[in-house]
């Protein structure tokens, strides 16, 4: 078997709680029980919202944690021109369409009573822009770099679920699947189904940065030689998109290992957004990595 490769790949745009540190601990611990190799990711891809405060952040809570990793760390930015390759071989193919809808189009059309949701919650497209003619000078990435963003808007580019699917299917001449050594949210374990059409044509062009965090992240992982993806529950169904691309892409498989996660006294998974406690505060406030991986019951590696 080759030799375990995980990551914990966290994202610049606030500071890291007890979550995250569960999730780096047991992508850390997974790799060291088995003589393998943790690695750091910074995915600062949405660089309108990533800061170097965080970024330092991200470094010292995990050092604290007692983590280390080999250098350098690798940075999403750096690596835009890769991403957007990725997205034109999309085009290539045939499986990939831009999109002019607005906000405001698009809940004109969604808000209607029994609308489909996609995993996340969120309305799946209603396929407004979906066609087969794409013009000659249209392409991914085309404006990237224009900040901030002027009229007329550059497209954001989606994926055409269906031909996707098709393709995808043809290529491995069966239905797409992962293999799961973790556990999803209702106890799927072993070979789990990839549901990819639940999320309708998602974006992966976005208008702002380019590629979508979905593109960058299976990239990453090749590029890495990731072979186990350690993460939380909540990225889960997403899983299924991850595969698509990896096959349409030719990119390798890795196996996934999904994780409990964190929530507070209410069963609510914790957020950067909802203001948890910051692991700089805890730490500030007295508390030792022995006594959160103790809290966490995250124990250590044997």
């Amino acid at each position: 078997m080759s030799r375990i490769i995980t990551r914990f790949a966290p994202s610049p745009n606030g500071w890291l709680h007890a979550g995250h540190a569960f999730s780096a601990l047991f992508a850390h611990d997974f790799a060291q029980r088995q003589g393998g190799t943790f690695l750091l990711r910074i995915e600062d891809i949405d660089f309108t919202r990533a800061r170097p405060e965080y970024v330092q952040g991200i470094f010292d809570d995990l050092r604290w944690l007692g983590l280390h990793w080999p250098q350098p760390v690798r940075f999403q930015q750096p690596h835009v021109a890769t991403y957007c390759r990725a997205l034109r071989e999309l085009q290539r193919l045939g499986v990939l369409y831009p999109c002019h809808c607005t906000r405001r189009r698009l809940r004109q059309k969604t808000d209607a009573p029994g609308w489909p949701h996609d995993p996340d919650g969120a309305p799946v497209y209603p396929g407004l822009c979906r066609t087969d003619a794409v013009a000659k000078d249209d392409a991914p990435c085309a404006r990237l770099g224009e900040w901030p963003l002027r009229e007329p808007l550059p497209p954001a580019w989606r994926l055409n679920m269906h031909k996707a699917l098709v393709l995808a299917e043809r290529r491995l001449g069966r239905s797409l699947s992962w293999h799961e050594e973790g556990t999803g949210p209702a106890g799927e374990q072993g070979t789990v189904h990839a549901n990819a059409e639940r999320w309708g044509d998602v974006i992966l062009g976005r208008r702002d940065i380019g590629a979508s965090y979905h593109v960058a992240v299976v990239i990453d992982d090749a590029l890495q030689g990731i072979t186990h993806v350690t993460r939380g529950q909540d990225l889960f169904h997403a899983t299924a998109i991850h595969r698509l691309l990896q096959v349409l892409l030719e990119l390798p498989e890795p196996i996934y290992v999904h994780h409990r996660l964190i929530t507070d006294e209410e069963g609510r998974k914790l957020s950067k957004s909802a203001g948890d406690t910051a692991l700089r505060h805890l730490r500030a406030n007295g508390m030792t990595p022995e006594h959160l991986r103790q809290l966490l019951g995250a124990s250590p590696p044997s």
